[in-house]
């Protein structure tokens, strides 16, 4: 024991000098800067502004005289993004070394470091492995399998010699309407921190000198996902009480897992933009949370302080503004008016010197962290990390564990494979509405860009019962109006058994992606409607980023498969389903809504879940179409005796819960066991209930095991009515499985 001690207080003292040693080296050299080389670190543009022939710029050819200007002229420390569309492995490294070839031509030779969004996958490298969306991962409720696919990622990025990743999205799911809702990891902060805590260790825990590492950006800190009227990059109005109970825990989890990097959220909360919120970015974000890495802003976001917030009255006030709350560096990303801007500030006064060092510091580590000092270039070793045969196989087993079997009547499915199939709807012959946003192109839509060997559902049940059984209404890409031809359906639908429609959204991201009604398209349910009429029974498969609603089509589908946007995979997991091929283990991370006026979570108050008629007490409250946690397998999982080892729980102990579940079915399958527990009585109302830990098992057909869980009171705290983080004594409910344990906390 003396020995293993001494071993990780070695390890932990070399780590410790390690990052004394970048803390002084770039203080060294912060010593050797003028006013201008610290400004550029500072400055971060888009691949854009080097591009032969700018945002027209398609075959990522870099521009000598624009690059120089950049580099040279501009001491430019940052660039990200691509132009038009994800480029190959070979080109990114070309213009990886020809960025840094002009960074080494600088007094200094500081490197660039560059930046991308790998998103779900390296989202702007052709070829490269897509996995599924966030909320698609999210439904595995498998953070080993989240961390696997962030070491691909992760792999396919340092490929293509881009050591900076701007991911994950830590914004909590509790809006579908807002756009970014397939980035979350759904409604629910136990799953968000955990999976987005075991995302960023998978990215960076190698040591990001390494060639299998890349820097994370957490994102987008604070309050992002949760503006009132749905849109993005619009206002949030929300009390303290409630960022710091549902969206700060994520954030707070991330900077304990090593994040070296965080995203601020463009828009502004009860008013005030974040990016120019001492509070948040100083007061709350260094001091209380602890982090010491770097802080970027998004696209555009500090001139929009000016044009857009009209909290600044000029642009140079909009970057005082920025700069003195806690920004390191900003993503113009456009041009050069932000240099321009905080040199003209800092010979005014109106920017401390120590403010600059400051956060030029704090971009050097980042550099030396990434041993771009040691060597900028792409390296040789990490060329051979792209496109392994073995990351489609890990693509679709996150897939399959996306898959979420909502609703199977009367054992619909699984289909047999003779079955006679009509496949219909706009999906079933689109790649780009299986993949979503950040797919090749930052809308996804265009297929051209997307691997050549990427299967449509179409194709991948024709692959599983052959074309001689398969017949479709529809054609290539999701907006052809035959993809919605009601007549046509009717009409095939007499030769088939059985009808697969593969109804949803198209890929979109970001502000695109805003809608103002989460119905399902008229022509899509009109098709649904035909689908029905024919008497054949309808399987439903959705593809989409968020939950669209289908409470009207619902009752006529015989069976409904939640597949979301799961990558490039997508399509072989549906089918592998819908035929049996594997037994379905998805689980909701959102609560599927029932119509626009009952978006509740499944973590409401008792206030939420009573209406009063008449001063009769109704438990409606909660009434979604399909619960958070639902999600149907082929076998049966039956759970009994459930057991705690305390009836009271201190703060210096823990609780140990441990509940058998068994395979009743004739079935293998994998399963998540979920714990949540209930405050029963507390200070301020509390939750119906909260998602506390969860275990996904294998069970064969038949066999039991007995899962063990361990709490202690910070599992059980919350938020109190002073901002404080609290676990107070009485009485809590654990329950697992609709079985439940009651003990006292004192």
């Amino acid at each position: 024991m003396k020995k293993r001690l001494f071993l990780f207080f070695v390890i932990g003292f070399h780590v410790q000098l390690h990052a004394q040693t970048n803390q002084q080296k770039a203080e060294t050299l912060i010593k050797k800067m003028s006013l201008e080389e610290k400004v550029g670190q500072m400055t971060q543009v888009t691949f854009a502004v080097i591009a032969k022939g700018g945002w027209g710029n398609t075959d990522g050819m870099v521009d000598p005289a624009a690059l120089k200007k950049a580099v040279i002229d501009h001491n430019v420390g940052s660039v990200l993004n691509t132009t038009a569309h994800a480029l190959s492995v070979d080109m990114w490294r070309q213009i990886i070394t020809q960025i840094q070839d002009e960074a080494k031509k600088t007094k200094l030779g500081i490197p660039v470091v560059y930046g991308l969004d790998g998103m779900h996958g390296q989202t702007y490298t052709l070829n490269s492995t897509l996995f599924p969306q966030n909320i698609g991962m999210a439904a595995t409720r498998n953070p080993a399998l989240a961390a696997a696919m962030a070491k691909v990622t992760a792999n396919e990025l340092r490929a293509s010699g881009i050591r900076w990743n701007f991911a994950p999205v830590l914004d909590i799911g509790r809006q579908p309407l807002w756009s970014r809702f397939p980035e979350t990891y759904g409604e629910d902060v136990y799953i968000g921190k955990t999976m987005g805590a075991a995302v960023i260790k998978a990215y960076e825990e190698d040591g990001l000198k390494n060639p299998t590492a890349v820097a994370s950006c957490m994102k987008h800190y604070l309050g992002y996902s949760a503006p009132r009227n749905g849109k993005d990059r619009t206002p949030t109005y929300m009390p303290e009480i409630e960022m710091r109970e549902y969206y700060l825990p994520q954030f707070r989890e991330a900077v304990k897992a090593g994040a070296s990097t965080i995203m601020i959220n463009s828009g502004e909360i009860n008013g005030e933009p974040v990016h120019a919120s001492k509070y948040l970015l100083t007061d709350v974000l260094r001091k209380e949370l602890g982090f010491e890495g770097l802080i970027v802003t998004d696209w555009e976001d500090i001139k929009r302080l000016h044009e857009r917030h009209n909290v600044a009255a000029t642009p140079r006030q909009a970057v005082v503004m920025a700069i003195n709350a806690g920004i390191d560096m900003s993503m113009v990303p456009s041009d050069f008016s932000f240099y321009d801007l905080l040199i003209e500030a800092v010979k005014k006064g109106e920017v401390p010197m120590s403010r600059i060092d400051d956060a030029v510091k704090r971009i050097l580590v980042l550099k030396y962290k990434l041993a771009l000092f040691d060597n900028p270039y792409p390296e040789v070793l990490a060329r051979n990390n792209f496109g392994k045969p073995e990351y489609q196989l890990l693509a679709l087993d996150a897939a399959h564990e996306a898959m979420t079997l909502l609703k199977n009547q009367n054992k619909v499915l699984p289909l047999a494979k003779n079955t006679k199939v009509l496949v219909a709807g706009p999906s079933a012959q689109s790649i780009s509405a299986l993949n979503g946003c950040w797919s090749y192109t930052w809308q996804g839509q265009e297929e051209q860009w997307y691997p050549s060997d990427s299967k449509t559902i179409l194709q991948a049940i024709q692959d599983k019962i052959g074309a001689i059984n398969t017949t479709t209404t529809t054609r290539k890409g999701f907006d052809d109006p035959m993809n919605y031809d009601a007549a046509k359906l009717t009409t095939a639908a007499a030769n088939a058994d059985v009808i697969v429609l593969c109804l949803g959204e198209n890929a979109y991201a970001e502000s695109p992606g805003n809608t103002r009604d989460l119905a399902l398209p008229d022509e899509q349910l009109a098709l649904a409607k035909a689908a029905a009429a024919t008497g054949k029974p309808v399987i439903l498969v959705l593809t989409e980023g968020r939950p669209r609603f289908i409470t009207g089509i619902e009752p006529s589908m015989k069976g409904i498969l939640m597949a979301y946007w799961s990558g490039k995979k997508t399509a072989e997991a549906v089918a592998d389903v819908l035929f049996g091929d594997y037994n379905p283990d998805g689980k909701l991370p959102f609560s599927y809504p029932r119509s626009m006026g009952e978006i509740v979570m499944y973590d409401r108050k008792p206030t939420e879940e009573v209406r009063e008629v008449f001063n009769d007490n109704v438990n409606s409250g909660y009434d979604p179409l399909f619960a958070f946690g639902h999600g149907l397998s082929y076998t049966d999982f039956e759970y009994s005796d459930l057991h705690i080892s305390s009836a009271i729980l201190t703060a210096n102990t823990k609780l140990t819960v441990n509940i058998t579940v068994k395979n009743t079915g004739s079935r293998d399958g994998k399963h998540t066991v979920e714990l949540y527990s209930r405050d029963l009585y507390a200070s301020i109302t509390p939750c119906i209930q909260r998602l506390r830990a969860f275990q996904k098992i294998s069970l064969k057909a038949g066999e039991a095991k007995n899962i063990s869980f361990t709490i202690d009171k910070n599992d059980l705290a919350f938020v109190n009515a002073k901002l404080k983080t609290v676990t107070e004594p009485g009485e809590f409910e654990v329950m697992i499985g609709g079985k439940k344990a009651k003990f006292v906390y004192q």
